[in-house]
């Protein structure tokens, strides 16, 4: 039996559908973000990473790399066990503590990534509600998706972001039966928002728990950096808020907020957090420098929001096909997976320019797009360059421009 073949085939069916990913064996610089070193083929060469989810650069802030060091000099790298054996450190106990701060809840739960908190979160939720719906919004993640499957509970989706969908779906429940609206605040591939405050009013008239994924939202919005709805005055009305240690907060790891008996429950029955090793104790140091630091920082938001408009306002005076978008996210749309390819790669090769084609599964088949993602560390030149470079590799592969046109013509 050749066992090996059945990988092969699997891995040349990718490839006949352009779907095969590559990665790029890239070198980040502490203090030069967003340039970095790319080991290419022809040896290591500069280039300016432009897709990064290490969203306000914290990855390198001086802070966040003090207290990693300094950390993992006093009490060693590996946190030795998993939670419940050696593995509670005191810096992550520190960590959830100032998570709860963060979301004003009454506890917060670490895990070791955003997707493990989500699969994790609401598959363990879901099972401990007896005969609980899930309500999912069409374009949840994958993480969301695997968490609401392995939940083995009833589920209905809505479409995206259409709370008239979700209300339908919500008066054909009946009322005394538990509900969990699940939901995010920031779409990634796109760059749209929730209507929470509306999703919220339906989940108080039908009884509905409510759970949002706020990882590419916290550390950038709100006053504190809690996330969308935070911004948006509704944060205490959102039962469980789940986000990531490993965008904005420039570290790894996962968490879910919420009341102290859920938060508990997840802890005691969720074996994606029984039994896996913990973080160590510098990364949740780490983690804790970068929130401390961006509760009381506002430069680094509003340095991001900036960035992001004349990004926007460069490229789309180039008339390059943005798609629209009032949050970070510029998503320029190829709409073909081998040309998104051949775009990407232009870029690396011939202009030093990082931007990761994002194909499908993770977006629709005909909307292929290379989603670009500017943090406070990308300067005017570097924008003015993105654009020049865009323009010729939309002319060298005679892609459409806003107007319909093709460039070159």
């Amino acid at each position: 039996m050749n066992y090996d073949g059945f990988f092969s085939d699997a891995i040349s069916r990718l490839w006949d559908e352009r779907r095969y990913r590559v990665f790029a064996d890239l070198e980040r610089v502490a203090g030069r973000f967003p340039r970095a070193i790319w080991h290419s083929p022809q040896g290591p060469r500069d280039i300016v990473i432009w897709c990064s989810n290490d969203y306000l650069g914290m990855g390198q802030h001086p802070n966040v790399i003090d207290a990693m060091v300094e950390t993992a000099t006093r009490t060693g790298t590996g946190a030795g066990g998993t939670r419940n054996i050696s593995g509670t450190n005191h810096p992550l106990v520190e960590l959830e503590r100032e998570l709860a701060d963060l979301h004003a809840k009454e506890a917060a739960l670490v895990f070791t990534s955003g997707y493990v908190s989500n699969d994790t979160g609401i598959s363990t939720i879901a099972r401990l509600i007896p005969n609980c719906l899930i309500l999912s919004d069409a374009m949840n993640h994958n993480s969301m998706i695997e968490g609401i499957r392995h939940a083995g509970s009833e589920r209905k989706i809505w479409r995206h972001n259409d709370v008239d969908h979700l209300e339908t779906l919500l008066q054909a429940v009946r009322p005394d039966r538990p509900k969990l609206i699940i939901f995010e605040s920031l779409y990634s591939m796109d760059g749209d928002v929730a209507p929470i405050r509306r999703i919220c009013d339906l989940s108080e008239r039908y009884g509905a728990m409510t759970y949002l994924d706020e990882v590419h939202a916290v550390g950038m919005y709100g006053p504190r950096g809690a996330g969308i709805a935070a911004r948006d005055g509704v944060m205490d009305r959102i039962d469980v808020i789940e986000g990531t240690l490993a965008k904005a907060f420039g570290c790894l790891g996962g968490y879910i907020a919420g009341s102290a008996p859920l938060i508990d429950a997840v802890r005691s029955y969720a074996p994606g957090f029984i039994f896996t090793t913990a973080l160590p104790p510098a990364i949740c140091a780490a983690a804790t420098a970068a929130i401390r630091h961006l509760k009381s920082s506002q430069w680094e938001r509003e340095r991001h929001q900036h960035r992001a408009a004349r990004v926007k306002s460069v490229l789309s005076a180039a008339s390059l096909p943005i798609m629209p978008s009032d949050t970070h996210i510029v998503p320029v749309v190829v709409g073909d997976p081998k040309r998104c390819k051949a775009a990407s790669d232009l870029l690396l090769s011939e202009h030093r320019i990082y931007i990761q084609p994002i194909n499908y599964p993770t977006v629709p088949k005909g909307t292929e797009r290379l989603r670009i993602t500017p943090t406070p560390c990308h300067d005017d030149v570097m924008i003015d360059q993105l654009a020049e470079a865009l323009l010729d590799v939309w002319d060298r592969l005679e892609l459409t421009l806003k107007d319909g046109a093709i460039a070159g013509e």
